[in-house]
């Protein structure tokens, strides 16, 4: 058996701004396997604290930050933090270019931690938990290392007492072992008070694009204006800055409105959510025996009212139930005003 090769190395991660800081685990002797993750970490609260900016030196946490630079010139960063600093609870472990091993190897991080935050990635406008993540970079020629990949889901991650003989893994070459376990609502996401729930996620800096699986769960908590609903999936596009829920998204109010669609462009900061049909689909939206059908659809998640917007070419159709007059009152409020270009549902109601 062969001992683990001098290239992992454990403490405070920094790949692109800090320096990183060795621990005890430097020394040689590769720490206890820690116990089994969870099968995801805590669901965080309804209202998160606000994410940090980026990595802070000299804390004790490792945090890893990926800078992608977008065709419009523009570094969006993409941070990994391990939450825990217990050799007991996680590890976080860098296997680097070996000596023989061709230009170009790429370095391998590995982040695992089973406590109540987990591995948490913040990509734009979302804060995503996991138990496990493991990241792929490559050098540039400038010596700077690319914004690389992303696969992170429930699972475990342990140093291991030796090499296994005859290992040709590049992690069990360095002493890692990492065994992901995806799950269904093991990946957590929070976007405001948007709570949603999938099971793998995987970044990759060919398009700047992180897609998570589903089957995908997701509530908003508003009292009677609450959201739920379901897709097949997440798209996250770092350089347009945009959440996409994908594949026969489905989206269920408290007051009983069911709205549907292809795609929906989810922002929970502007309380706002664009429900994109097909030509052959187009994305629709039934309250009761009120139904509202448009190539494109904007959903007002503050009072759950909806709107439709006519795309060229496009149509807008819609059958509305009469509804008795409403006794008067000394000050009724005024009907909302629509977004340009759009037209409300006729009369515009709420769930």
């Amino acid at each position: 058996m062969r001992s683990p090769a001098p290239l992992l190395t454990l403490g405070l991660l920094t790949l692109v701004a800090l320096t990183p800081a060795p621990l005890a685990q430097t020394s040689g002797q590769p720490a206890p396997p820690g116990p089994a993750a969870p099968a995801a970490p805590a669901s965080p609260p309804t209202e998160p604290a606000a994410q940090p900016a980026g990595c802070v030196e000299g804390a004790e946490t490792s945090c890893t930050e990926l800078v992608r630079t977008g065709n419009d010139g523009k570094e969006r960063r993409i941070r990994i933090l391990r939450t825990g600093t217990s050799d007991e609870t996680g590890i976080d472990a860098v296997c680097g270019p070996r000596e023989g091993e061709p230009e170009g190897t790429p370095t391998l991080l590995v982040l695992s931690e089973s406590g109540a935050r987990g591995i948490e990635i913040s990509i734009d406008k979302n804060l995503i938990r996991v138990p496990l993540a493991i990241v792929t970079q490559k050098e540039k020629g400038d010596g700077a290392k690319s914004d690389g990949r992303i696969e992170a889901s429930a699972g475990t991650a342990r140093v291991l007492d030796e090499v296994p003989e005859g290992a040709t893994d590049r992690l069990a070459l360095c002493g890692v072992e990492a065994i992901p376990k995806p799950a269904p609502d093991t990946v957590l996401v929070t976007q405001g008070r948007t709570q949603l729930k999938g099971q793998k996620l995987v970044y990759d800096e060919a398009d700047g694009v992180a897609r998570i699986d589903g089957p995908i769960t997701f509530d908003r908590e508003n009292g009677k204006d609450s959201l739920s609903g379901t897709s097949q999936r997440i798209e996250v596009n770092v350089d347009a800055e945009t959440t996409t829920l994908v594949g026969s998204v489905v989206l269920n109010s408290a007051g009983g409105r069911i709205s549907r669609a292809a795609r929906v462009e989810y922002d929970d900061t502007r309380n706002l959510a664009r429900l994109i049909g097909t030509p052959e689909q187009p994305a629709e939206s039934v309250k009761g025996g009120d139904k509202l059908s448009a190539g494109m659809i904007l959903y007002d998640l503050e009072h759950n009212e909806v709107y439709a917007v006519k795309a060229e070419g496009g149509t807008i159709t819609g059958e509305f139930l009469e509804q008795e007059e409403a006794p008067a009152t000394d000050a009724p409020a005024p009907a909302p005003t629509a977004p340009p270009g759009s037209t409300p549902a006729n009369p515009p109601t709420r769930p």
